[in-house]
């Protein structure tokens, strides 16, 4: 088996995760938080570890200003809908996933002024646009780090820069940059980040974050227990607890500060090598295919560890059934849950066949699914 859908979930985990969750579970799977004895206090402190562990990562002074969620789209939906209003304006761009855009959509009809930014075929965007786009009620400008669809590298120093000095506040959603690419959220201007812990951080599935800048008023989109001032019917506003109602996902954050160590201890900068690699030995040979189409900038400093492509006009969903059935390559077609993007590119109709590279992936495995789109481009 080649695993080349590491876009969608990374596969495989290191072991440190597997064991870290299976410990967990075994070992203190109790409710952290909500009792005082030691199972519980344990994990607590399991669970606080992989918050300090986040921060360290992300360059967050305060890991108290770092919640958990259960993914990346959680995330978005918070920081989204807990700080735009009726007679807001808000900036974002072509190249989303529709964790940006749906709940966007959902609030322009609630009063809320959406602006999306377009970004060339190779799904760019130039930032100058963004700030041509600013207006006197623009609350929020809100933007992926890469691109789940070309692997676009976007600008995000310069439009936190052009934020800050518009007073907007900044949002990033990390999912594919987040364990790979270096994110300094105070350099950056990042007021907040959305990442998932199962993607580049190499955590389990049921697993993300929220950073929140501190003093920020982000208001909860649920309440619930907290297992603090549990005296009072209304909801705490300390931090985390504010957005951490119900029982969290204690195993999986545990595993997921299993993956971060890991990645802190490899080193991020050897990760990105190792996959900036992977990707330039595909695109150079891909472009070598007849019949076959890719898209993207085509350059690792501008682009992440997914490239997609096309093999003349067959459709995509048939060529990565072809690569499963008769090869056991892994790979994800379609729309990849981000049509605007597929319509900036101009493959909205056929869609394409993602190939997305992780840390365990190797050369050898670029070479065998080289050589499988070149047979099936030979036989179509």
């Amino acid at each position: 088996m080649i695993y080349f859908d590491n876009a969608a979930t990374s596969f495989p985990k290191p072991d440190i995760v597997y064991d870290s969750i299976m410990k967990a579970m075994k070992e203190y799977g109790a409710n952290p938080g909500r009792s005082g004895h030691k199972l519980a206090l344990r994990l607590s402190r399991e669970i606080y570890e992989t918050r300090e562990l986040i921060a360290r990562l992300f360059n967050i002074k305060n890991p108290m200003n770092l919640i958990f969620t259960f993914n990346c789209t959680e995330g978005l939906n918070i920081g989204i809908k807990g700080i735009l209003e009726r007679g807001d304006h808000v900036i974002t761009t072509s190249m989303e996933h529709n964790s940006v855009l749906r709940p966007l959509k959902a609030l322009e009809k609630e009063g809320v002024e959406l602006t999306i930014v377009k970004g060339d075929l190779a799904g760019r965007i130039d930032p100058t646009h963004i700030k041509n786009s600013i207006k006197k009620n623009t609350k929020l400008i809100v933007t992926t780090h890469v691109s789940n669809l070309t692997g676009t590298i976007m600008p995000i120093d310069e439009i936190g820069q052009i934020a800050r000095e518009n007073g907007i506040l900044y949002m990033v959603d990390a999912a594919q940059s987040a364990g790979v690419y270096h994110i300094d959220v105070e350099r950056m201007n990042i007021d907040i980040l959305a990442f998932p812990g199962h993607k580049g951080l190499l955590g389990p599935q049921g697993t993300g974050g929220l950073y929140i800048r501190e003093g920020l008023d982000i208001k909860e989109i649920f309440q619930g227990g907290t297992g603090s001032i549990s005296h009072l019917l209304e909801q705490p506003d300390i931090m985390p607890d504010r957005y951490e109602s119900g029982t969290p996902n204690g195993p999986g954050i545990v595993g997921l500060g299993a993956g971060v160590k890991y990645i802190l201890e490899v080193g991020i900068d050897k990760i990105r090598k190792h996959e900036e690699e992977l990707t330039q030995h595909f695109i150079e040979e891909a472009l070598k295919i007849d019949k076959v189409k890719v898209y993207g900038p085509l350059n690792v400093k501008e682009q992440g560890a997914v490239v997609s492509i096309n093999i003349g006009q067959e459709d995509s969903s048939e060529i990565s059934y072809i690569l499963d059935q008769n090869y056991d390559i892994q790979v994800r077609p379609g729309l990849h849950c981000a049509p605007m993007a597929h319509k900036t590119i101009g493959t909205f109709q056929q869609g394409v066949v993602r190939f997305s590279f992780g840390p365990f992936n190797t050369h050898e495995e670029i070479e065998s699914g080289i050589k499988a789109i070149k047979e099936i481009s030979e036989q179509v």
